[in-house]
């Protein structure tokens, strides 16, 4: 065996043990991101809420994202990334402390600053994580190994609305009746407070293996990697002196911002758009998980052929096309249908993250930090595109409104695969 095979082999040994680390934070943090669509149907009959308000819980969760990122960039700098993945596990247990004691007192703002908690945690955790693994091996690669992290985020992600809804949402169709049959006001609140209390225990076990996990963490092999020297500046072609010099990381924040709208659209509204259709709240509390299954799907397929058959840029713009055919085919058909388009968008979403991000980042050599913390703003989108369907749902048809949210996002993620990640850089790149 020549000298050049096994420093191959050793590479790779070498960071199978990091990716394995990873692959668990990304499928814990995937658990509980897909969490908020069954969470929407739980808090609307806890809480007696309407749609807009009940879509909070995403826009609380996601903003937390926004507010939060470029500080956890500050925070990582003086912990590294080793730490500051344990800190971010830390700080997402004592969100599911506060969420579990602020919904069994039915008190709906502490249980919206327990999801933003949680979002701060995994904002922390994002930050650190998404640069980590991008640069980690080649970055022309990065996608395929962004690819196995989601993987294991999605398959949590699909578990979750499982789980939530065996221990917590089991029979609501039937509770939903009773609730509204209580014979008076104190009953129906007696009704609801037993079934807000269901979520305490769950959120307490969560949050104790939580703490479990930073502690793992932090006694684990996990090697500190420097992205400044990782990702270098002369990988896009030459050296530029400002993060206002490199247009593709801006535009990438864009078009993170957007897929991040249209996959949580996908994924945490499904269960509302469903409801508009009349179909039940039993029924549609596990669309979410339907939804996952396709991004599943979508991961295996880019695993299969990234970079071998297609580069991670034009399998971003196959997958824009895709988004848009299956948003016409939601909007043109009804019922169950229709939200198998809307289940669908999952399979052409699946390759999205882990092509944007390794394109936008590409060379930002010692801004590879600060830009990772701008693109983990972007998933802010998560908090607004829902929002913005949720109010004009109420004055235009839902299908419509759907069409014309989705099209636009899907359309400039297509120019961003085919023509945006590379302005400004070198003809070469």
């Amino acid at each position: 065996m020549s000298s050049s095979t096994l420093t191959v082999a050793e590479s790779r040994a070498s960071s199978l043990v990091p990716m394995l680390i990873i692959g668990v934070l990304f499928f814990i943090f995937g658990f509980v991101t897909w969490l908020n669509g069954p969470l929407i149907t739980f808090v609307k009959l806890a809480f007696d809420l309407d749609d807009v308000n009940a879509f909070l819980v995403p826009m609380a969760f996601y903003l937390s994202y926004f507010i939060l990122a470029l500080p956890s960039s500050w925070v990582l700098k003086r912990t590294g990334m080793k730490k500051g993945m344990a800190l971010g596990l830390f700080v997402m247990a004592i969100g599911a402390v506060l969420f579990g004691q602020f919904v069994t007192m039915r008190v709906y703002p502490g249980a919206l600053t327990g999801l933003f908690v949680i979002g701060a945690g995994l904002a922390l955790l994002q930050t650190a994580s998404n640069p980590y693994i991008s640069i980690l091996g080649p970055i022309d690669s990065a996608a395929q190994r962004i690819a196995f992290m989601g993987i294991c985020n999605k398959v949590a992600g699909a578990l979750a609305p499982f789980v939530f809804g065996a221990l917590v949402l089991s029979g609501i169709d039937s509770f939903d009746q009773e609730v509204k049959a209580a014979p008076s006001p104190e009953a129906r609140d007696a009704l609801l407070n037993t079934f807000a209390a269901k979520v305490h225990m769950p959120y307490m076990v969560m949050a104790g293996l939580l703490v479990l996990l930073a502690i793992w963490v932090m006694r684990s092999s996990l090697p500190e990697i420097k992205p400044a020297g990782s990702n270098s500046e002369q990988d896009i072609g030459h050296t530029k002196g400002s993060i206002f010099s490199f247009p593709h990381l801006w535009l990438g924040v864009l078009c993170l911002f957007l897929y991040v709208g249209v996959e949580v659209m996908a994924g945490d509204a499904i269960g509302t758009y469903g409801q508009s259709f009349g179909l039940s709240k039993g029924d549609t509390a596990h669309f979410t998980s339907y939804t996952l299954f396709a991004m599943l799907a979508g991961y295996l397929a880019g695993l299969a052929l990234i970079p071998r058959v297609i580069s991670q840029q034009s399998y971003l713009a196959v997958s824009a096309i895709l988004g848009v055919l299956f948003t016409i085919g939601a909007y043109f058909t009804q019922g169950y249908i229709s939200v198998t388009f809307v289940a669908a968008l999952g399979f052409a979403n699946a390759m999205m993250w882990p092509a944007i991000f390794p394109l936008a980042i590409k060379g930002l050599g010692r801004f590879t930090e600060f830009g990772s913390a701008l693109l983990i703003m972007g998933i802010a989108g998560g908090a607004i595109v829902p929002q913005l369907y949720v109010h004009l749902k109420q004055h235009f048809n839902f299908q419509l409104v759907f069409l014309l949210l989705m099209m636009p996002c899907y359309l400039y993620i297509l120019y961003f695969g085919l023509r945006g990640h590379r302005v400004g850089q070198h003809p070469s790149s």
